[in-house]
């Protein structure tokens, strides 16, 4: 439990109220997933402006919940802000798609939500 992901700060928001917690584990397995996949389109055919977009969406979840690649987030939304078209985000964005794949997994388990 708690390896890909953290609850310290959802606990503080949700002052420890467990059915609190649980909707915001819901409702992280039911935007970012979807999300995360409009940021790999995005990525793909260099959509700067989704790109921006969806990783500026994601930041406040990300952080929320710890996940230990906001830096890398936001490396990825500022290639997007700035159309960096002389620079290769991909090492980058591929360690923040598999820290958001990793949590989404482990959140599904631990909070027995499939």
């Amino acid at each position: 439990m708690e390896q890909h992901y953290k609850l310290y700060r959802v606990r503080e928001l949700a002052d420890n109220d467990q059915d609190f917690i649980n909707a915001l584990a819901l409702t992280f397995l039911e935007e970012v997933p979807e999300d995360l996949q409009i940021l790999k389109k995005a990525v793909a055919t260099k959509d700067y402006n989704t790109t921006y977009q969806m990783a500026h969406k994601l930041k406040p979840t990300v952080d929320l919940f710890e996940l230990g690649v906001l830096d890398d987030l936001i490396l990825v939304q500022d290639w997007g802000k700035f159309e960096q078209t002389d620079k290769d985000i991909t090492p980058v964005f591929e360690k923040v798609v598999t820290a958001i794949d990793s949590a989404i997994s482990e959140i599904q388990t631990d909070f027995a939500i499939s």
